[in-house]
């Protein structure tokens, strides 16, 4: 594939660039599907020819084998186990194929979401910007804890803000007066009703694996505490900054002639799978970040928990978000999205919420790009993502600019200096797209320094993420 191929009018031209748009997930989906179809359910999570084992829950797990069953009417060799990386024209289309049908489920959810929206103008651009990533789930209590329990079976990863639902749910639904501090209004055969429910969804979920006395080895899949407390390409949270930190005093410390352990120092950035160790700043074992997300989740659910109220559920929900995307353990870079996509719903509620949610969606996404890693899809993702962020910022800033400015809003940044340096953060990224996408590759094109673009791609999203985290939880405590 070369530059006359990507200027090329050639319809076979366009299906070659097509077909190389994939990430590392299309090999994790293709032998899931492999795994649920020709393996009986007893080693599902035993089986381990391929990288990428079957980390999900079982619903998940149930769901891989549903779209199985279609796989061979396009091509059956996807689902052979021992077809490592099998990639036919036929398995890549039958893979998007199925993701574009099972979008209609995000699609409901919006549906829903705009019928409840007081503000059409403004759900109409929501539901156009949310369409585009990851979906969001909303309904009634007794439903949404149902629906929400169905979640966590399918992705766990939904752990992240489940505090808030529980403390939502908890507060809203199992008290005669939602928000009554008397536990002589708690209705217990609600809380009987919610709590059966949940429970028959995990049972029915990993009732079969206890049955077979598998539960040990499932849980082993969906918790892998052994992968090390940072991904292999770094998320861009707080442990990030902590990594970074890391290395700069190692510079230093070998300026001054101290010693260091040698193998730490190439622990961080040897992009591999496993444990994580520091050369100069304490080791962090999973308790530590356990504990740490914990206690910033709590702040936010205090309130909650005093006024369960859905504009609190939301903020709440995010702000248990980007604890467990900060400080939590063995982050995927991808997680960012639980907390852009709910945060959508409120970006119009102030200027300052507005501003937080520019932030938080460029660095997000910002963050992706190294998923799509080929010099061909480039110009691709950097296309998606400044058209989305486009039509996305200026509907909301438009409907914002007609708001009555008489209306009481939080603005705990009034500084126009800061703003000032909000703009430039956000000009930044144009020199960082400039110098991982150009600059690095002539200045380095004997292949050194190869993990210099993930890393600085990383600090730079996690000083933006963990700012519009400052942010937010500023407005979320000084507003009524």
């Amino acid at each position: 594939m070369n530059v006359q191929d990507l200027l090329s009018n050639d319809p076979q031209s366009d299906d070659k660039i097509a077909m190389m748009i994939r990430s590392t997930d299309f090999e994790v989906h293709r032998n899931w599907l492999a795994i649920t179809h020709s393996l009986p359910v007893s080693e599902w999570y035993y089986e381990s020819r391929s990288e990428w084992t079957l980390d999900y829950p079982p619903f998940f797990a149930w769901f891989e084998w549903f779209l199985s069953q279609f796989a061979p009417l396009w091509d059956k060799n996807m689902l052979n186990v021992d077809n490592i990386n099998y990639a036919s024209d036929e398995t890549i289309y039958f893979q998007r194929t199925t993701v574009i049908i099972t979008e209609l489920v995000l699609l409901y959810a919006l549906k829903k979401f705009m019928m409840h929206s007081e503000n059409k103008n403004i759900s109409y651009i929501l539901v156009a910007s949310i369409f585009l990533n990851p979906g969001l789930l909303m309904g009634k209590d007794l439903l949404c804890g149902i629906v929400f329990a169905v979640l966590l079976n399918f992705k766990h990863i939904f752990l992240y803000l489940a505090p808030a639902y529980f403390v939502y749910l908890l507060r809203h639904y199992c008290f005669k007066e939602p928000g009554s501090q008397d536990f002589g209004n708690f209705l217990y055969s609600k809380f009987i009703i919610l709590g059966l429910s949940v429970i028959s969804i995990f049972s029915l979920s990993f009732g079969p694996f206890l049955y077979m006395g598998q539960l040990g080895q499932v849980f082993s899949r969906l918790f892998p505490f052994k992968r090390g407390l940072c991904h292999a390409y770094w998320a861009p949270n707080f442990w990030a900054l902590y990594s970074f930190m890391d290395r700069i005093l190692i510079i230093v410390f070998r300026q001054l002639g101290w010693v260091l352990n040698d193998t730490a120092t190439s622990s961080v950035t040897r992009g591999l799978v496993g444990d994580v160790s520091f050369a100069v700043l304490p080791q962090i074992p999973a308790k530590t970040t356990f504990i740490i997300t914990v206690v910033f989740q709590m702040a936010s659910l205090a309130k909650l928990w005093r006024y369960p109220n859905f504009k609190n559920f939301i903020g709440s929900t995010i702000l248990c978000g980007y604890s467990s995307f900060l400080f939590g353990w063995h982050v995927h870079e991808k997680a960012v999205l639980l907390i852009m996509i709910p945060f959508g719903l409120i970006a119009t509620e102030s200027l300052e919420h507005f501003r937080t949610f520019v932030i938080l969606s460029i660095s997000g996404l910002f963050s992706l790009f190294p998923l799509l890693f080929k010099s061909t899809e480039a110009i691709i993702k950097i296309s998606i993502c400044v058209l989305w962020m486009v039509l996305t910022c200026l509907g909301l800033s438009q409907t914002l600019s007609t708001k009555s400015e008489s209306k009481t809003t939080p603005k705990p940044v009034k500084s126009t200096f800061v703003y000032l340096l909000e703009n430039v953060y956000i000009v930044g990224f144009v020199i960082l797209q400039f110098f991982t996408g150009v600059v690095h590759q002539i200045a380095f094109s004997d292949g050194k320094f190869q993990f210099l673009p993930l890393l600085a791609t990383s600090v730079y999203c996690a000083i933006g993420i963990v700012y519009s985290w400052v942010r937010f939880t500023i407005i979320y405590f000084l507003e009524g």
